[in-house]
């Protein structure tokens, strides 16, 4: 993969920022992202934030390659810190990373999010991490996408400001992703489904302490769920 060719799921982040914006790609590894916005001419400029500072040099090297150190300012940054108020970033993309690690950054640094108007978010699992952070935060989801590549399933959640209120079931597997149903989403549930009776299952074997029952609860409530899914 270069900042010429994405992977998939890195062009349907993409496709989703507005023309002409400015954007900060929060843990950028290499910078491919930013790299591939610049070069097609989708965005005026951008962030490029990596905490690690391993990835941070990858990402620099890549941006000097490409020509675009004009164009992306490439930041060694704890998250949405890598954001200043001069850079006028008005998208946030983070991709990549589990979905309670996406809410613990955005609430971390949401003192950043002053002039920003969309956020686009891919998270790897637990989606519904970043849901519950959109409710509680003043944002609303505006547009979902659910993809396969290479063997595994990416949700991408897009937020803007505003406010709304989701059902447990929509949290869990997104409002708008619910709308459409698409093939990839149903291998999804279907594959939690399986998964979730194949550790109740196993939980019934085990000598039942508060914990246990606690979590065979939580399993059956999920399970419950998920079948509403699949059959509304």
């Amino acid at each position: 993969m270069n900042s010429e060719r994405l992977s998939n799921r890195l062009k349907a982040v993409a496709s989703f920022v507005d023309e002409g914006a400015v954007v900060a790609d929060i843990g950028s590894d290499h910078a491919y992202l930013p790299c591939f916005l610049i070069h097609t001419k989708k965005v005026k400029g951008a962030v490029a934030g990596e905490v690690a500072k391993g990835p941070f040099e990858s990402a620099v090297k890549n941006v000097r390659r490409e020509g675009f150190s004009d164009a992306i300012t490439v930041r060694l940054a704890d998250g949405l810190f890598a954001i200043e108020e001069n850079d006028a970033v008005d998208t946030v993309t983070i991709a990549g990373m589990g979905g309670p690690l996406i809410a613990t950054i955005l609430e971390s640094g949401k003192d950043r999010l002053s002039q920003v108007k969309r956020i686009i978010a891919q998270p790897n699992i637990y989606s519904r991490a970043i849901r519950e952070w959109a409710v509680s935060n003043g944002w609303k989801i505006i547009k979902e996408h659910i993809l396969k590549e290479d063997g595994k399933i990416y949700e991408i959640i897009v937020m803007e400001k505003g406010q709304a209120v989701y059902e447990e079931l929509e949290l869990m597997a997104g409002p708008l992703l619910l709308t459409s149903k698409t093939d990839v989403f149903i291998e999804k549930w279907e594959s939690e489904l399986s998964e979730w009776n194949r550790v109740l299952d196993s939980l019934e074997k085990t000598i039942e302490t508060e914990a246990i029952k606690t979590k065979k609860v939580q399993l059956a409530r999920h399970i419950a769920l998920v079948r509403k899914v699949l059959t509304t």
